[in-house]
C-alpha cells in the first residue's frame, strides 16, 4: 500500500476514532501519503441540519487538527488536508471560498444527493431514470468545475445495472471522465461491507473506456487502514481489467 486519500473522522457523525489514530494506523500499514477527506459542511440557505457530515463550525478545528498532525509526523508520513464534497451548484461559490480560506489541499467528489441533501433525494437509494441521468449530470458538472481530484464511489448510483439504460448513462460518465483525465475510485468500504458498489457491471464499462482507477479505503475507523488483504484483493481485481491503476492524485 502506498497512498490513501479517502479518510473520514468522527466529525461526520458516522465514523469513529481520533485523528491521530488514523495517522498511526496509516504509518503501521506502510501508507506514504494519507489524505483526510471528511464530509464537507455546507453553508445552507435553509435551517436544514445534516446528519452525515461535520457541522460548519467544526471546519476550522478539523483543519487545525490535521495540520498539527501533518507537522508532528512529517518525518514518517505525508499528510494532506482534504474534503469529500458533493457538487451542489448553488453552494459552489461558498465552497471555493472555503478551499482558499483554509488552504484545503484537495477535494474528492462524493456525489450523494440530488442538488443538495436538503432535498433528501439520495443517489444511493434505488433510482428512476431521471435521477440516474441527474447523477451523471452532477458528476460531469463537477468534472467541468476543475475542483475535484477524483470521483469517489462513482458507482454509488443505485439502478439495475443489467438495464441498457444503466449502461448508457454509466458509459456517458466513464467516457467523459476518460476525456477529462478524471480518476474513478474503487471503494473498499463498499467492497468489504457488501454494498451495491463497487459494481462489476460499472467496472466492466470503465474497462471499455480505459479509465484511470484509484483505490480508496473510505476509512471510517482507523483499523480499516490496516487491512492489506482487502487492498490486495481489489488490486488483483482491477489488474484483471483494462484500466490504468494509479495511487497518487493530482492537485487542482
Amino acid at each position: 500500500m502506498v497512498n490513501n486519500y479517502h479518510t473520514h473522522t468522527y466529525r461526520c457523525k458516522h465514523a469513529i476514532g481520533q485523528d491521530e489514530d488514523y495517522v498511526k494506523c496509516a504509518i503501521k500499514a506502510g501508507i506514504r501519503q494519507l489524505g483526510f477527506s471528511d464530509h464537507t459542511p455546507w453553508h445552507y440557505d435553509s435551517p436544514f441540519q445534516p446528519t452525515m457530515r461535520m457541522d460548519e463550525n467544526q471546519l476550522e478545528e478539523y483543519v487545525n487538527s490535521i495540520r498539527y498532525l501533518k507537522e508532528k509526523y512529517k518525518d514518517q508520513i505525508d499528510i494532506l488536508i482534504g474534503l469529500e464534497c458533493e457538487y451542489f451548484e448553488k453552494y459552489i461559490p461558498w465552497l471555493k471560498t472555503i478551499i482558499e480560506q483554509y488552504q484545503i489541499d484537495y477535494i474528492i467528489l462524493g456525489n450523494h444527493y440530488f442538488q443538495s441533501d436538503e432535498t433528501h433525494i439520495y443517489f444511493g437509494s434505488y433510482l428512476n431514470k431521471q435521477y440516474l441521468t441527474s447523477y451523471v449530470d452532477h458528476c460531469i458538472k463537477a468534472i467541468d468545475s476543475g475542483l475535484y481530484s477524483y470521483i469517489a464511489h462513482p458507482d454509488l448510483a443505485y439502478y439495475d445495472s443489467k438495464d441498457p439504460f444503466y449502461k448508457k448513462e454509466m458509459s456517458r460518465l466513464c467516457q467523459y471522465a476518460k476525456l477529462h483525465d478524471m480518476p474513478l475510485e474503487f471503494n473498499l468500504l463498499g467492497f468489504t461491507t457488501g454494498r451495491h458498489y463497487p459494481n462489476e457491471d460499472f467496472w466492466n464499462i470503465a474497462s471499455q473506456y480505459h479509465n484511470k482507477a484509484i483505490i480508496g479505503f473510505d476509512a471510517h475507523s482507523p483499523d480499516s487502514l490496516l487491512d492489506k488483504s482487502v487492498y490486495n484483493r481489489a488490486l488483483r481485481y482491477l489488474s484483471s481489467l483494462n484500466v490504468e491503476i494509479i495511487d497518487k492524485i493530482k492537485m487542482p
